[in-house]
């Protein structure tokens, strides 16, 4: 059987890749995994607790009602906090003192597709090596609690409250005086976005914050960034907010309609934390897709920076590992671990808009990096199980970094969650990084084609 894990969680579409039964029994295997590893209460006689949220999917009606089914027959303790960011789960795993988290979610993904993802004690996503244990564990023999040793399920409705009061909490100033759009993604965000945002103290003009289960990243958020820039201008707001489905990135859109990324994001938190002396060793945790102009910004400001593979998962790693405490992607995952075990769309857009309120318009922040142009080609229908061994392709990505020198980048990686290989290029012009992207995308698809 093929890894069913992939960088964030279990993913696929919803009732054929990832159907009820296979829910189930994944949520049946981590009970029993996270038990044996000591994660789950044994022998004190109280049952085990989880955590259980989703994002608004259609499919993750019956989803969830699997994933429960599940977790009660191992008699497992239910509190259902029903639609609620990722992030918001990982809290509320922690805060309640749950034994196990689980999160119904395919984030930025089509509204076809759904998504599990694992929380341990915590509110920490699981290692490799936990995941593969759960994958082993599926389907096997087990004897079954009986009697008052099953399972109970119940609503924990204060979920939303607890979780916008422990962001909001984290700010050591009001966001009064601040216009902000927030685009919501018709996902987990549409209701408790505007309210941290508002209760932060900032003016909120609310966009793509009705999902109806199927309207979930469908032209709004973080994938499609357009109506966002028309509404920033629009109502002449400072800055603009776009979160994905299940609300653990953030990008954002200047008062121009200029969009902010990740990596200028996470530029401009750093620089803030530097300058008052509460940035961790003066370091910050990025990945190998992060733009080289971010890298030369932090160089420039006297800020160290780790490099990681994709995924926040390996950016916690590394921050947990050298007690780092800002860390993030591109794609906007920023991880705060002092507030946080976990990328937080909200919780990031909340400390951006405290910089604003300061004083400085997004763009005067944002220009402490300059972006080199970025041409980012998803090459479908390869076996990107052979991109890294491929000869022909290898030595032409060789001669490409050697055609950019120091003023380029090639990057070159098998998608964890998506069929295909992605081809970056980074260069001093988009004429440069288009036409050298297009030219490894055509070797990849020579090459690796099926």
């Amino acid at each position: 059987m093929s890894r069913l894990f992939g960088t964030d969680g279990v993913r696929g579409l919803a009732n054929r890749d990832l159907t009820a039964e296979l829910a189930l029994d994944l949520s049946v295997a981590a009970a029993h995994v996270l038990g044996e590893l000591g994660d789950l209460k044994a022998g004190n006689g109280s049952r085990p607790v989880a955590v259980v949220g989703r994002d608004p999917r259609a499919s993750g009606e019956f989803l969830e009602a699997a994933v429960i089914a599940g977790l009660a027959s191992a008699g497992v303790d239910v509190l259902r906090v029903g639609v609620l960011p990722t992030p918001a789960v990982a809290f509320l795993t922690a805060a309640t003192r749950a034994d196990l988290g689980v999160m119904l979610s395919a984030s930025h993904n089509p509204m076809p597709d759904n998504g599990i993802k694992f929380f341990a004690r915590g509110g920490h996503k699981l290692p490799d090596h936990v995941e593969a244990a759960v994958e082993e564990r599926l389907r096997e023999p087990w004897e079954r609690p009986l009697g008052d040793r099953v399972g109970r399920v119940s609503d924990y409705e204060q979920g939303a409250q607890q979780y916008v009061e422990h962001i909001v909490g984290t700010l050591d100033r009001p966001l009064t005086g601040v216009t902000v759009v927030l685009d919501a993604a018709n996902g987990a965000a549409a209701a408790v976005g505007p309210q941290a945002l508002q209760q932060a103290g900032a003016e909120v003009i609310s966009l793509h914050d009705r999902p109806d289960g199927y309207n979930i990243n469908r032209d709004c958020g973080s994938t499609h960034m357009q109506s966002l820039q028309q509404a920033v201008i629009e109502h002449g707001a400072d800055l603009g907010i776009a979160n994905d489905g299940d609300a653990d990135r953030c990008l954002a859109v200047d008062g121009t309609g200029a969009v902010v990324d990740g990596d200028q994001i996470m530029a401009v938190l750093a620089k803030a934390r530097a300058s008052a002396g509460t940035l961790a060793k003066d370091t910050v945790v990025a990945t190998v897709m992060s733009n080289l102009g971010f890298k030369l910004a932090m160089q420039r400001e006297g800020i160290g920076v780790v490099e990681t593979g994709v995924g926040d998962r390996y950016v916690l790693e590394a921050m947990g590992a050298g007690g780092y405490v800002l860390g993030g992607e591109q794609s906007g995952h920023i991880v705060m671990s002092e507030y946080s075990t976990t990328g937080d769309g909200l919780l990031t857009a909340l400390h951006l808009l405290a910089e604003v309120a300061r004083g400085r318009s997004l763009s005067e922040l944002a220009a402490v990096m300059q972006r080199f142009p970025q041409v980012l080609i998803n090459v479908k229908g390869v076996d990107k199980s052979q991109l890294s061994t491929n000869g022909p392709v290898q030595a032409e990505v060789e001669k490409v970094q050697a055609e950019l020198g120091e003023s380029g980048r090639v990057l070159l990686r098998v998608s964890g969650t998506e069929p295909l290989v992605r081809v970056m290029v980074e260069a001093s012009s988009e004429a440069e990084a288009d036409r050298q992207a297009t030219r490894l995308a055509d070797v990849v698809r020579r090459e690796l084609g099926q």
